[in-house]
């Protein structure tokens, strides 16, 4: 299978997307902008009407896409879509402010709501409405990267409204601490009741945005088919990053590790049978932490990453001098990175948002830190059976799934989702279902 050409991300491939920030970015260089010119750069989407993945519901690429990724918990009864289109419409594209009060309203409506119910005893009602309620929590974080008074509280209502869901329901998920450095991993261990005495695990996290609990595709199909399930928010992500200030590292395998020793010690868990699953970045993530931690028999990249700094590179490419710049003047470079953050919201977000995560304080610095994620000196030394998830609309990672494939030396499978699946998109988002059917057949025969 060969690698594949960008696909439209929101109805703008990146060559469109990119276009107007290109124009910026040579005004930016030379300290030429004019606000006019800025605006009539930015390119406009225009969704066919044939194609579903094409749907805006947020005129914003990204914030789009990351509301698709909400409105997908529909399926496992974490979101209702009333509920989320009345969301969108309160959302100010580009807008990080309007957007995290847009989702933490109808998240504190709930809240009170559960609470409500469950003083009268109504406790499945309760549980419902908890569950929605910790998924708006979280969401309301998903783009926003200003400080805000509020983040720890939203932070800490996610999680014991999670936790609330999880008990009223009777859901087998117990939370856990996993021991890290000195501090610990917040997550939840579900077991599987269909599982017989000995059984599989399959652990999983997930990459730069969401957190694992958004992930109920995953690890609910896996409590179906007899296998438990380990889900933990890593440093850079969730609760470790805003409660914690933990960022992102390369060598993953430091956190991985101390994870499979909690495992180990699960009464029930089959230490030979031991999945890794990462999506999203943790589709890079995962790959290198079997190269080095190799106790896990089969690890799962969704979507499949060789070398994250290219591929983080390659969306600024088409930027008239901007990556000269990184390479000839640290100084230069943050200007003209910071200058185009204030004229591009988007990609105002995106580096502050990236440069919290993984702990530094300027754009050069950043792409210097990104530029230590690559897996190619560690891809031919992963053993376990490999599987690499893509889809033919991946505009994040685009290409990097097949060439990550490509340079394993291990078992290996591609599982590839076209339009005939319609979880094609990042993640197979708005095909989860699909997904998870594909994914457990999998699982089943190699686990």
């Amino acid at each position: 299978m060969s690698s594949r050409t960008a696909r439209p991300l929101a109805g703008i491939d990146r060559r469109t997307l990119f276009r107007g920030l290109g124009l910026l970015s040579a005004g930016v260089i030379a300290g030429e902008v004019v606000p006019a010119v800025a605006q009539r750069a930015l390119p406009r989407l225009s969704p066919e009407a044939n194609d579903w993945t094409q749907r805006e519901f947020v005129a914003d690429p990204v914030m789009n896409d990351q509301f698709r990724a909400h409105l997908c918990q529909m399926l496992h009864g974490a979101a209702d879509l009333g509920e989320c289109l009345d969301i969108a419409s309160r959302i100010e594209p580009g807008n990080e402010l309007s957007w995290l009060e847009a989702w933490l309203g109808t998240a504190q409506r709930l809240h009170a709501q559960a609470d409500a119910s469950l003083e009268r005893g109504h406790r499945q009602s309760a549980g419902s409405a908890y569950l929605r309620a910790a998924n708006y929590y979280r969401a309301s974080l998903i783009h926003h990267s200003l400080p805000d008074p509020r983040i720890e509280d939203i932070c800490r209502r996610s999680r014991r409204c999670q936790d609330l869901a999880f008990e009223l329901s009777g859901y087998p998920a117990t939370p856990v601490e996993i021991p890290y450095e000195g501090t610990t991993l917040p997550g939840y261990l579900i077991r599987s009741p269909a599982a017989p005495a000995t059984a599989p695990l399959l652990i999983m996290h997930q990459g730069r945005d969401a957190w694992p609990e958004d992930t109920q595709w995953v690890y609910e199909n896996a409590r179906r088919r007899g296998i438990h399930a380990l889900i933990f928010h890593a440093p850079g992500q969730g609760l470790p990053l805003r409660l914690g200030g933990l960022p992102f590292r390369p060598d993953w395998e430091a956190v991985i590790r101390p994870v499979v020793d909690f495992a180990l010690g699960i009464q029930g868990v089959d230490p030979a049978r031991l999945a890794l699953m990462g999506l999203s970045f943790g589709g890079f993530l995962a790959p290198r932490a079997v190269a080095i931690e190799q106790r896990i028999k089969l690890c799962i990249a969704n979507p499949g990453v060789l070398d994250w700094g290219a591929s983080t590179r390659e969306h600024f490419e088409s930027l008239p001098g901007m990556m000269s710049l990184y390479r000839s003047s640290p100084a230069g470079f943050d200007s003209a990175m910071n200058a185009l953050g204030k004229l591009w919201p988007t990609a105002g977000w995106w580096l502050r948002d990236a440069s919290r995560k993984h702990g530094v304080s300027t754009p050069h610095e950043l792409f210097r830190e990104i530029d230590r994620y690559d897996n190619r000196p560690f891809a031919e030394r992963i053993r376990c059976h490999t599987l690499i998830m893509d889809g033919t609309s991946e505009v994040f990672s685009g290409g990097q799934a097949q060439q990550l494939f490509d340079a394993l030396r291990c078992p290996k499978d591609l599982m590839l989702f076209d339009a005939t699946s319609t979880a094609q998109l990042h993640c197979q988002n708005g095909g989860t279902a699909h997904a998870a059917e594909r994914l457990f057949d999998w699982l089943a025969d190699e686990l």
